[in-house]
């Protein structure tokens, strides 16, 4: 099966990394013809725009919607995000058109990949797919009211005409069905890993790390993500670590990741008086996060009770998992079926940084917990694997393919 998958990030994002790489170098594994057409931040550097990687084709087509630049990340203006769109929406429908593919996946349903798909159904009778991993108009960053128009509409709209439709949380389900997608199209495909990367364990880069870091001798408390708050708020957890930081002054928090609201936090760190225990690392490579993880005492997911938390399935719990850290997050939208039972993690109260502060503080003080957490997820990690999931999605688009149209 020759497989498409348009994209709106580039391969190196956190969603393109997480879940749509491994996907596609996995059906490359399973003897499918896949090509990847995606976005690129910094497409006017980018020297390589095509390559092929593992048996993957990757074509970088056009400028994404948001620029970045290391750890920074910064925002159209309206009438320059129009143009850039527009750009993008004609390059992905070029590629949907001339791309030899039986079937084109698309990595969220924004209105760029959405219009290309489909034209290339259209035009050229291909079967379309989407995968609606977040939702989407809760969680973005808008920079006008026609922005977040458009991605509402057409985060209603793809998933109707599109022939099969996956989603990594049971609350994105049942939203999809609300807006008129039958139950029949959908496939719940969770989050998963890369068991290669997350296989490896560089004790030596670990230690040098905790070194560099001044790490010996303390609590670490890790948070690996965006640092863009409409979506995740880690401005909750630095508000429960000042509070921890009085039974555990020995603790220091790492967040590890880049994004537009690094500032904010800063700040809002300073002003909280925790600034010399916060280690603000930056964006580091794919194969660099499993050292960081294994720096820690304790990884934390912070979340409120928002559409924005309920419509997603948090990779770094799946992470955190693989590599041997106890995890922390709140009860909200599906985690709490994902921790399973007896539970791979500790729930504390959404939005409530003493609950919040009272979790870390809890595996921090029992190290028999600690010890139960890390075992329990060792065994449930074993179900989230790319490997695994991505043959659930193969068997998935050749029953839908047998269907008539």
């Amino acid at each position: 099966m020759r497989i498409l998958f348009l994209l709106t990030q580039d391969l190196e994002s956190p969603s393109g990394l997480g879940r749509y790489w491994p996907l596609a170098r996995q059906l490359s594994r399973l003897e499918q013809q896949v090509s990847v057409a995606a976005l690129h931040p910094d497409f006017a550097n980018l020297c390589e725009k095509q390559s092929m990687i593992e048996g993957v084709s990757v074509n970088y087509v056009a400028p994404m919607h948001v620029m970045k630049s290391g750890s920074e990340k910064k925002y159209y203006k309206s009438g320059k995000l129009f143009h850039i769109t527009a750009l993008a929406t004609w390059q992905l429908s070029k590629t949907s058109l001339l791309t030899p593919a039986d079937l084109i996946y698309i990595g969220k349903p924004h209105p760029m990949n959405s219009l290309a798909a489909m034209a290339g159904r259209f035009f050229q009778g291909r079967h379309v797919y989407v995968d609606c991993d977040d939702f989407e108009a809760a969680s973005g960053r808008f920079s006008s009211g026609w922005q977040k128009t458009a991605v509402a509409g057409f985060e209603k709209w793809t998933p109707r005409h599109a022939r099969g439709v996956t989603t990594n949380t049971f609350f994105m389900r049942n939203q999809l069905i609300s807006w008129g997608t039958s139950p029949d199209q959908i496939f719940y495909l969770p989050n998963g890993l890369d068991r290669e990367r997350f296989s490896k364990n560089n004790i030596d880069q670990v230690t040098r790390l905790r070194s560099e870091l001044g790490l010996e001798h303390k609590h670490v408390v890790i948070y690996i993500g965006s640092l863009s708050l409409p979506s995740h708020p880690v401005n909750l957890l630095l508000e429960a670590f000042s509070q921890m930081l009085n039974s555990h002054p020995d603790a220091v928090l790492l967040l590890v990741g880049g994004g537009e609201d690094q500032l904010t936090l800063k700040n809002l760190a300073q002003r909280l008086g925790i600034e010399s225990a916060v280690r603000f690392i930056g964006r580091v490579t794919p194969d660099q996060v499993p050292d960081y993880y294994r720096l820690a005492d304790v990884s934390v997911d912070p979340v409120y009770d928002d559409d924005a938390a309920r419509g997603r399935c948090p990779l770094k719990l799946f992470e955190s998992w693989a590599c041997g850290v106890p995890f922390v997050t709140a009860d909200v939208g599906d985690r709490r079926i994902l921790l399973g039972n007896p539970p791979a993690g500790l729930l504390s109260q959404p939005g409530n940084p003493v609950s919040l502060a009272s979790a870390i503080t809890q595996v921090l003080r029992q190290p028999e917990l600690a010890t139960t957490l890390i075992q329990s997820g060792k065994k449930r990690v074993e179900n989230y694997y790319w490997d695994i999931l991505a043959q659930d999605l193969l068997d998935f688009y050749l029953t839908h393919e047998l269907r008539p149209s």
